[in-house]
């Protein structure tokens, strides 16, 4: 087993040119091989994004590892080019969808169930 410490190369979190949410959405730019030199971890973690667009979250999950070595890889991969990190869509102000209220109430029915 390999500490997630080793993986990242002692960093904790990505360059601060990126914000990583959960929720931000991954999408690989090109589809064929990455560059020689990456790593295992990082290669691995491309070939899961090239599936198409996804959340974080799912990928820490589909690959395994802890969330903070996820968010440093994705940085990584980011800056040299291979895929971009979108921000998760917010609702607007005042939409049915942020409204917190509505929310409780969802989440109370599907307790409910």
């Amino acid at each position: 087993m390999v500490r997630p410490y080793t993986v990242t190369g002692g960093r904790t979190r990505p360059s601060d040119r990126h914000v990583i949410d959960l929720m931000s959405r991954v999408t690989v730019l090109e589809t064929d091989a990455g560059p020689p030199g990456l790593d295992h971890a990082a290669a691995a973690l491309l070939d899961l994004a090239r599936r198409g667009p996804r959340p974080v979250v799912e990928l820490a999950a589909d690959a395994d590892l802890p969330l903070t070595v996820v968010r440093v890889l994705l940085g990584d991969l980011a800056e040299a080019g291979l895929l971009t990190i979108d921000e998760p869509y917010r609702p607007p102000d005042g939409s049915p969808a942020a409204d917190p209220e509505l929310l409780r109430e969802i989440v109370e029915r599907l307790r409910e169930l």
